[in-house]
């Protein structure tokens, strides 16, 4: 597991998986905890098991459709089937939320005090299609007392992007073309850490913490559907304590 290193571990708890351990084989060795991919049903139950140890309840997941919907779960209650969304928020105690990546860019969002949280699948389509400001709509408290950790995802040496991706984002803010390097193959490398960082930070959230962790590099610790096509998914989940 990483935990993130921001100043408000005593008021929320927050993880995200790598691909260490688990029940999973082949392709999805490790912990792999998507059920979509093709794994061993069993392997994935064993996984998600194993998970559940980690967290003081029932997580709420989701099924991701890259776009910009925001699931709100403030009430302590299974959720069946998973929600088609790219987010989730509460303010519900020790109700944990759980977002799936392998090169996506998670982002955990919490309150100054603990008493609201999120998680954001934030490919680039979710993060084009304006998640982050769905998201945030979502919070009572002032951006400016909200806290961003971004987990593990492509880093900028190997998130290679058409134009056409470099053109949405440049219309929605000229600043972002400098998140994007040209190639000489006429594609260009894209930093979606930099894109999340700078679009939370127009939302009025500066305090953004990461370690910029690659997927793709690190191929023991994390999946990376870029690098092999197909792989397994980790997990981000947070909770208020």
């Amino acid at each position: 597991m990483i935990l993130p290193n921001w100043p408000i571990q005593d008021k929320v708890g927050a993880l995200s998986t790598t691909r260490c351990g688990g029940a999973s084989t082949g392709p999805f060795l490790g912990f792999n905890l998507g059920y979509h991919v093709g794994d061993d049903h069993d392997a994935v139950i064993k996984n998600h098991q194993a998970l559940s140890a980690y967290l003081p309840a029932k997580a709420i997941w989701l099924e991701q459709i890259h776009g910009n919907s925001v699931f709100v779960a403030n009430e302590k209650k299974p959720v069946t089937p998973w929600p088609q969304a790219d987010a989730l928020y509460t303010n519900a105690r020790l109700q944990p939320l759980a977002i799936m990546t392998a090169d996506c860019l998670p982002i955990l969002l919490a309150s100054k005090c603990g008493g609201e949280v999120a998680a954001v699948h934030g490919g680039w389509r979710p993060l084009a299609a304006g998640i982050l400001a769905n998201t945030l709509a979502k919070f009572h408290c002032n951006p400016s007392d909200i806290f961003a950790w971004l987990g593990p995802a492509i880093g900028p040496t190997a998130f290679e992007v058409g134009p056409e991706v470099v053109t949405q984002f440049c219309d929605l803010d000229s600043a972002h073309c400098s998140d994007f390097v040209e190639q000489n193959t006429g594609k260009y490398l894209a930093d979606i850490f930099a894109i999340a960082t700078r679009q939370l930070a127009e939302l009025g959230v500066t305090k953004v913490y990461t370690d910029k962790l690659c997927t793709v590099t690190d191929s023991q610790h994390f999946f990376s559907y870029r690098r092999d096509g197909q792989t397994g998914r980790m997990a981000s989940v947070i909770w208020r304590n």
